[in-house]
Order: structure tokens, then sequence, then C-alpha cells
């Protein structure tokens, strides 16, 4: 039954918003009459798009965050007896947001029309991506909804918590480098130079490290805002050729080459593969398939493109462990936990322990670094202002030497 979104006049004369179900505009007219509302405004949810999807918005209606409390939330209706439709209603009536109302209202409609829930969830790509309708659709044919759903929230849950991880240890190092930079600046275009001022008029010829200082000084004062755009031009230059599909996968196997940020995007990229890879397997999707669907997911081209060349040889009838085995740019662990779930038959629980331990040593590595980095970050900011006040004060020893 597809919604309408209205808007109508109450008995005190007073305006409301809402939604309501109906066969069509006219009776959702006729709906509201009975609730002793005036029409003023009736339009269908669906009426942005010709195509049968959901309505579209400015922005993704869900974050990360809400669309895994919002999974919780679903799995928890469906897991304890409540039919789909119902459950939808009640996060519908439930959501503060209307356009988050708005979705579900439409998602509700597709699921009274007939449609399976996945089909429903196809009909909005940038809410719910490829793994995730994969994942409900496996529940649905299984009959085990809830419990996928379940599977599915935790999914997000922990993927959503390595990245706060990971965004949180260098945080501080970042922070750190933009407040240095940004006194560094300052102090080089402002401060030197009015203090220094005062010992140019003089005959005397000034310390080396001073004169270097201001011919530094200078030449940010006169030429930074051509190395800002300098650089801003060379950082939206590399965005741009990073469009191209065979430079972005070259530029991204360059990256993983790194010393430190390399080996962690590879674990990173690894724990998200294996996680995935685990999770729908373990919803009973087919293998080449969930292979498919974890590749997909991983952000590095390059490790995508060996994902899927695994993908091949797995359907020529390679086992999974050696064809993940032949890629040098997915850890050995990987193979290693896939090689064991094949031998017991338990290829996602193996694949499930190989992603946590993959996302546990990616949390160490990023906090090894992120604690190595704070004590240099503020060693030399301490050792670039120390030169700059040497800077200044050498003119003002030197010249206590002549008065004496």
């Amino acid at each position: 039954m597809p919604a309408y979104r209205f808007e109508a006049l109450d008995a005190a004369g007073k305006s409301q918003t809402g939604l309501v179900e109906a066969d069509n505009a006219k009776a959702a007219r006729t709906q509201l009459r009975t609730r002793n509302l005036v029409p003023l405004g009736v339009t269908p949810v669906t009426a942005a798009s010709s195509d049968g999807a959901a309505p579209r918005f400015k922005g993704r209606v869900f974050g990360a965050t809400g669309l895994a409390v919002w999974t919780r939330q679903l799995a928890g209706l469906v897991g304890s007896g409540l039919p789909l439709e119902r459950a939808l209603t009640a996060l519908a009536d439930e959501s503060e947001d209307q356009r988050q109302r708005e979705l579900l209202a439409h998602l509700r409609s597709e699921v009274n029309a007939g449609s399976p829930f996945a089909r429903a969830l196809a009909t909005a790509p940038r809410e719910f991506d490829d793994v995730y309708r994969a994942v409900v659709a496996a529940g649905e044919q299984s009959g085990a909804l809830g419990p996928v759903l379940e599977r599915l929230a935790t999914d997000l849950e922990e993927r959503q918590a390595l990245r706060g991880k990971l965004l949180g240890a260098m945080l501080y190092p970042a922070i750190v480098s933009v407040i240095a930079l940004v006194i560094v600046i300052f102090l080089v275009t402002y401060v030197v130079p009015q203090v220094t001022s005062v010992f140019t008029s003089s005959k005397r010829a000034l310390p080396a490290l001073t004169v270097a200082m201001l011919a530094v000084s200078g030449f940010v004062r006169h030429w930074g805002w051509a190395v800002a755009l300098l650089a801003a031009g060379g950082v939206g230059g590399f965005v741009l050729m990073r469009r191209n599909e065979a430079f972005r996968e070259r530029s991204d196997a360059s990256f993983l080459r790194l010393p430190l940020v390399g080996r962690l995007a590879r674990g990173y990229n690894a724990a998200r593969f294996a996680g995935t890879l685990a999770m729908l397997a373990g919803a009973g999707v087919p293998i080449l398939k969930a292979l498919q669907a974890a590749a997909e997911t991983l952000g590095n081209r390059a490790m995508r493109a060996d994902a899927m060349d695994a993908l091949v040889q797995v359907r020529e009838g390679a086992p999974l462990a050696s064809a993940l085995a032949g890629k040098k740019r997915f850890p050995g662990l990987l193979a290693m936990f896939a090689r064991l779930g094949e031998q017991t038959g338990q290829l996602p629980v193996m694949l499930a322990r190989a992603a946590s331990q993959l996302a546990a040593e990616v949390q160490r590595r990023a906090m090894a670094v992120a604690t190595i980095l704070e004590p240099l970050l503020i060693v030399g900011m301490g050792v670039v202002v120390l030169v700059i006040v040497l800077a200044v004060l050498l003119p003002i020893i030197q010249l206590n030497t002549w008065v004496k």
C-alpha cells in the first residue's frame, strides 16, 4: 500500500504533517477526514521517482552509526516474533527524523505490496549497499531473518568501532601537527620580522641564523600564497587522476608499500574483507557471490583487484585458501584461517576469527604509531620554536656584546 505525505488542519486550526497509507490520494484524504483533519495537501512519498525507487534525499538518511542502531532495533523486533510490516511500522512511528519516517513508510509499502524485504531495500541503494541486501536476502531465504539481522548489526557496530578507534588514534597527532604549523607560520611571518627589524638598520652584520630566518620569513610572506596554491593544485590534480581506475589501482598499490600506514591499510582492508566474507558465508550466501560482495567493500583498489582475481580462481575450482595465499597483499593469517576453515568445515567461524585478530592487530599498530608520533611531534615543534627564538635572541646577545 503506497504511503502519502500530508499536511492538514486539526479542529483547533493548527497545521499537522505526517504520513498515511492508502490505496490512492483520494483514500488518503478520506482517512484524514475521518480523523477530523482538513487535508491541505497529499503527495505520494515515492513521487520523486518514477521507477519505483525510494524517495531521494539531498544526503543519506542513515549514517554509519544510525544504520547499525536501526538494524539492531529491527533485529530485536523481528527476533521477538513481530511481523516485518509491524516492525517497520513501529520503527517509523518511533523515529523523530521526518526523512527516516518517509523511507520506512516506503519500505513498509513495498513489503505490503508483496515484495521481499531485500528487494524493498534495493529501491534505496544509497542507504543499503549490496552486502547489506545480500545478507537480508539470505536471511529471508533461510527463514532466519531475525538472527541474520542481529549478525548484520554486530558487523556494522564492529566495523564502526574499528574505524572510530583508528580515527581516534590519529586525531591527536593531526591536531598537534595543524596547531604546530599555524604557530610556526605566525612566528615566521609576523614575530620574526617585527623583532629583527630593530637590528636591520644597524650597519653591523647579523648572525647567520638570523639572516637565514629572515630569508625564510621573506619567502613565506611573499611566496607563501604561491606555495599554498601549488599544493592545493597538486592535491586537486591527484584527486582528479585517481578517477582513472588504472591510476587509482597503481597509487593504492604504492600506498600499501609505505612503511607504517601501508601495513595499517593492509590490515584494515583484510579485516573488513574477512569479516564481510564470514558474515555472508554464515548467512548462507553462496561463496562466489559472497566473495564478489566482500571484494567490493574493499576501498583499496589494488587489494580489490587481488580479491577479484581470487574469485576467478575459486570459480575455476581452486580452494579459497590457495587463491588467497597467492595474493601477497593479503596477510598470510587470512589464508591460514581460510585453510583451517575449509579443512574443518567451519569456514565462516574461522574467517570471523581471522577478522577479529586482524582488527586487533590494526588497533595495536595504530595505537603504537600514535604513541610514537605524539612525543616526536612535540619535540619537533619544540626544536623549530627553539631555532626561531635563537634567531631572534642572537642579535640581542650580539648587541650586548657590542655595548660592553
